[in-house]
């Protein structure tokens, strides 16, 4: 992939932004109406309890006897509360803490199947909710619903509201009640605001937490983002089936969405562009990519402004290239750290164009170039600069 300077042409640059909802994508042209739900207040997106059921297999290990909190979620409604409600016992949790934010248009729901009378939050106002233990309430040895109705009742169980503070609201994950929460968690398991993801991730490391999270892909080219994954400090989890992500919307909040998007049998929503983020190990993160390819200067061409060569595509990694190869942010998603070493990204390796080559002759940006040989460069998507490690 590749973009080719045109001569006497404007390009016009459109700038991507994020809406503030927890389980929303990018603004783009195809998916202009999720950017357009924001301003309607139409943008409540659910994770899929079989996507979170999924995705949190690959961690048990992780989880057993730890404090889990979810604090971007309505306790009411949200499917990773009612994930970890249900397996509490299963998965051996000390404590199950969720919050939700005062602004979310879905605070005051109720949990779809677990309505109880008089815990309904009124109005609009943010509840936290701690779960010390969840009964087997008909002693048939397994938790389900009928279980978990009662555990909101239960004594050992807290329900309580929050107030926020002067600078964020009640339910607000950076307001001073809320990081009190989170020092209380060992792991954080939720689907944050993905215009805030950068100022999320960054509490989370600040307070040494464990993670798993749903962001948006493109964060992997956040300065702040990628920094931690070349650190070994974040990476990609497992991932979501076939690649991407299903996310319901209530009934009353369809409309128009790109051909494809929307499935009105279902109510579900299909999103291209978000992925789980953690810093918890798992089994797939040492799968070795298997390399097939030999290397040759004809099939693998260098850059004019950094020392390794282009790789379009993950498959086409050669096995026998011993040098730095720019490879595209799809890596990330089979990056095993025992058989490859990120040395850095596109966004900051690359040589100034402006030291190489006449203006003109070039698109400006801070990327990895290739010599189209009649006298112009052509800018290459971001790219991702690896090596392999060698025994």
């Amino acid at each position: 992939m590749q973009q080719t300077i045109v001569h006497h042409k404007k390009v016009k640059r459109i700038k991507l932004t994020f809406p503030q909802n927890a389980g929303s994508t990018p603004s783009h042209p195809a998916n202009q109406p999720l950017a357009n739900a924001k301003a309607a207040k139409q943008d409540e997106f659910y994770t899929q309890l079989n996507d979170i059921a999924n995705e949190l297999k690959h961690y048990k290990e992780h989880l057993r006897g730890k404090t889990i909190l979810c604090n971007c979620d309505d306790p009411f409604k949200s499917n990773f509360f009612k994930y970890f409600a249900l397996n509490f016992k299963t998965l051996g949790l000390k404590k199950l803490l969720v919050t939700s934010y005062s602004r979310s248009p879905i605070v005051g729901g109720q949990l779809p199947l677990l309505e109880i009378e008089g815990l309904k939050p009124e109005g609009k106002e943010p509840y936290a909710v701690e779960i010390n233990e969840v009964p087997d309430a008909n002693l048939d040895g397994a938790i389900n619903l009928d279980d978990v109705k009662h555990l909101l009742q239960h004594n050992a169980n807290v329900t309580r509201p929050l107030k926020g503070d002067d600078t964020y609201g009640g339910g607000d994950f950076r307001s001073r009640e809320c990081v009190e929460i989170l020092k209380k968690a060992d792991i954080v398991v939720t689907n944050p605001p993905f215009s805030l993801f950068r100022e999320y991730v960054a509490q989370l490391v600040e307070h040494g937490k464990q993670f798993l999270i749903i962001g948006p892909k493109n964060a992997v080219t956040y300065k702040e983002i990628f920094k931690l994954i070349q650190e070994n400090e974040l990476w990609l989890g497992h991932g979501f089936a076939a690649g991407n992500a299903y996310f319901r919307i209530p009934t009353e909040n369809a409309r128009e969405f790109a051909a494809g998007v929307y499935d009105e049998k279902t109510g579900l929503v299909k999103f291209r562009n978000v992925w789980w983020f953690t810093n918890m190990d798992h089994d797939s993160r040492h799968e070795t990519i298997p390399l097939y390819k030999k290397y040759s200067p004809s099939d693998y061409p260098n850059y004019v402004n950094f020392d390794g060569i282009e790789v379009s595509r993950v498959v086409d990694i050669p096995v026998d290239y011993p040098g730095a190869m720019g490879v595209p942010i799809t890596f990330l998603d089979k990056y095993n750290p025992d058989q490859f070493e990120i040395l850095g990204s596109s966004m900051t390796l690359g040589l100034p164009m402006s030291k190489v080559a006449k203006k003109g002759t070039y698109l400006q940006g801070g990327r990895f170039y290739l010599d189209n040989g009649d006298g112009t460069y052509s800018r290459q998507y971001d790219r991702i600069a690896i090596k392999q490690r060698r025994g």
